[in-house]
């Protein structure tokens, strides 16, 4: 008698290879240009294997057939496919893991940057990614999505991904071009200012540690340190050991000793009350003395409130505006 392990083997190989059978039909009407066809059969097999429950087997089949549409160049048909991997990643309640999480990176990066299936694809992705709660989305999900717009040199929405990632080391190479390729000379302290001042706000003392580090001692312009020539980056550097302290006096003395360099950007010092609430137990003020927008933008930054992923914090998202 056959063992139910050998006979859910053997149903298993014969249900790839009937998916490997269809894959065969439908790649050889995709390079006979048949694309709408196609993209219809491709659909219905979608929904035929969902109704079936066969999950792993409409995802992988989607997964190659959008890949197989992008290499043509049929970007909706593609799109769609890209969209209905999300679908049967929710509705079978799949567990998030590195191979999902890259096959979806994967289909983000060859999406038309333009294209408003790629905002609600990503929108979608990261919501998944972390259950479908409000939360920011998976810190790996969160870089892969980083280095893919950071190739595109779309340095901004780059750096909304790197913060709510956990590679501090990969934000600061980015940083280091952006701030090369936009920023003047008399800026380069102050796009690092921004991502450590924003990392210690969502808690992330070890990436705001190492993005400092790393971009200093990286960018071309900024001489060894510490000290350094730049007094902002002499406040950055001491703020991360008072950090590590915790000591409320070492901070206090520290933001009043720096105003001139933190007046430079109105945000800095709403951040500043922000770590000092985190880190250093300050009570919250019972008024944001900015409020308004600068007092969004830092919510949005912290992910209150159930906004959607990667649009909310888009003002926020670049050091400076130098368009």
């Amino acid at each position: 008698m056959m063992s139910e392990q050998e006979a859910l083997k053997g149903s298993s190989a014969r249900n790839r290879g009937g998916v490997q059978r269809v894959e065969g039909k439908l790649r050889a009407s995709v390079e006979r240009g048949d694309y709408y066809e196609a993209h219809q059969m491709y659909r219905t097999l979608f929904f035929r294997y969902m109704s079936q429950a066969k999950y792993a087997e409409a995802r992988e089949l989607m997964y190659n057939g959008a890949l197989l549409f992008f290499s043509y160049n049929q970007q909706n048909s593609a799109a769609d496919l890209s969209m209905l991997v999300l679908e049967s990643l929710e509705k079978s309640g799949a567990e998030v893991d590195d191979d999902t999480l890259e096959h979806l990176a994967k289909l983000f990066s060859l999406m038309d940057p333009n294209s408003p299936e790629r905002a609600a694809f990503v929108s979608r992705a990261l919501k998944w990614s972390t259950g479908g709660s409000g939360k920011l989305g998976h810190p790996k999900l969160h870089q892969l999505l980083a280095v893919t717009l950071w190739k595109e040199q779309n340095y901004s929405e780059s750096r909304y991904h790197f913060l709510h990632s956990t590679d501090g080391e990969g934000c600061a190479q980015m940083l280091v071009e952006y701030s090369a390729a936009r920023g003047f000379r008399s800026e380069v302290d102050m796009f690092v200012a921004q991502a450590v001042l924003q990392f210690l706000c969502l808690k992330n003392k070890t990436s705001a540690s190492v993005v400092f580090s790393t971009y200093t001692q990286k960018h071309p312009s900024i001489e060894k340190g510490p000290p350094f020539v730049q007094p902002l980056l002499n406040f950055l550097w001491f703020l991360l050991l008072a950090v590590d302290g915790g000591k409320l006096t070492v901070f206090t003395v520290l933001c009043e000793q720096y105003q001139p360099s933190l007046k430079r950007d109105p945000m800095y010092n709403e951040y500043l009350d922000r770590i000092g609430q985190v880190f250093f137990g300050v009570p919250p003020k019972q008024s944001s003395s900015y409020g308004g927008l600068l007092g969004n933008l830092l919510n949005s930054l912290m992910g209150s409130g159930e906004e959607e992923e990667g649009e909310e914090a888009q003002e926020d998202s670049s050091p400076i505006e130098l368009d």
